[in-house]
């Protein structure tokens, strides 16, 4: 059963990939006709595609490492304030000028970033890495960082840098090439190689902490390894992206609602059902008919923020 899921979701990946690539506002059609159509497919739609999918991988893989580590369901890079974090970072890295939007270092800087927020998180927590203490500290960590991103914005060089910045922070992909996509691999495949090297540690999380402690783990490297990764796959999607919220939220759940419950399989399927996410949303970005194309991290924001009331109310009602 499990094998036909995936090939199931495989062939589905391979539907969305072609049904993106050649739609346009013409129509559909995926052979291109003369030079100018195979500029637009190779070096405008196919890098945005694949710069939607490695996002999606990467906030997807990050959401459902984090909620298992943190055993909390709502766990998220958007709503711990990680993802602030990096931006944060990322946005006075480049306000300073001494950053190019593509330099190689930028997803380091944004690691910086989300790493601090993270260590802030810890200590607003109190420690108490679970729970409402986690989910409070995370929302009063992520405004702010939200406000002191309007700050340095507000302190922008010109009106086009305020705006220019402000469109990127809300989410997209667009107007990306494939030097963003060059960009973020480095990042997320020395992410993939920590969470392979912490895959036992991983398959573990089912026990609790005492439990794992017995079994010759060293608690506080293998968290270190683990929350590196995570913060360098959020780091690398908000310097490609910006920040787009709520996939590392909707791509864990939606896998456990297809069966998948143990953790290595979770997180996989958690960043197959990612990139999905993305890839669809900015597949119907780029349909709506609107004056100025719609920002991706608006159009998944209405989609998860409902998604996170639901969760809400469903943990409370599960307690009365």
């Amino acid at each position: 059963m499990r094998v036909k899921l995936w090939l199931v979701l495989c062939l589905a990946s391979l539907l969305i990939g072609l049904g993106y690539l050649g739609s346009g506002v013409d129509g559909w059609r995926l052979l291109p006709e003369n030079a100018l159509e195979s500029a637009i497919l190779f070096e405008i739609r196919l890098p945005r595609l694949v710069l939607a999918g490695l996002n999606g991988m990467a906030l997807g893989m990050a959401g459902a490492v984090l909620q298992l580590q943190l055993k909390n369901p709502l766990a998220e890079p958007g709503i711990t304030g990680i993802a602030g974090g990096a931006g944060l970072a990322t946005v006075v890295a480049l306000y300073w000028g001494g950053l190019t939007p593509i330099a190689w270092s930028l997803p380091l800087v944004g690691m910086l970033g989300g790493a601090l927020s993270l260590i802030l998180l810890w200590l607003l927590s109190r420690g108490q890495m679970f729970g409402l203490h986690l989910i409070l500290a995370g929302v009063a960590l992520a405004s702010l960082t939200g406000a002191l991103m309007a700050v340095v914005l507000n302190l922008a060089p010109n009106p086009f840098a305020f705006q220019e910045w402000a469109l990127w922070l809300m989410g997209s992909v667009a107007n990306r090439g494939w030097s963003h996509v060059w960009l973020m691999a480095p990042s997320l495949v020395l992410a993939l190689l920590l969470l392979l090297s912490q895959r036992r540690f991983l398959s573990a999380q089912i026990f609790d902490d005492a439990t794992i402690a017995t079994l010759g783990f060293q608690l506080g490297w293998n968290r270190f390894l683990i929350f590196a990764a995570v913060t360098l796959l959020v780091s690398a999607s908000v310097v490609t992206a910006g920040i787009i919220g709520f996939v590392g939220l909707l791509a864990p759940h939606a896998a456990r609602l297809l069966g998948q419950h143990q953790p290595l399989p979770m997180i996989l399927l958690s960043a197959l059902l990612g990139a999905w996410l993305l890839m669809l949303m900015d597949w119907l970005v780029r349909l709506i008919p609107t004056p100025v194309e719609l920002q991706l991290g608006v159009v998944v924001s209405l989609i998860g923020a409902p998604w996170l009331l639901i969760l809400l109310y469903r943990q409370h009602a599960a307690k009365y």
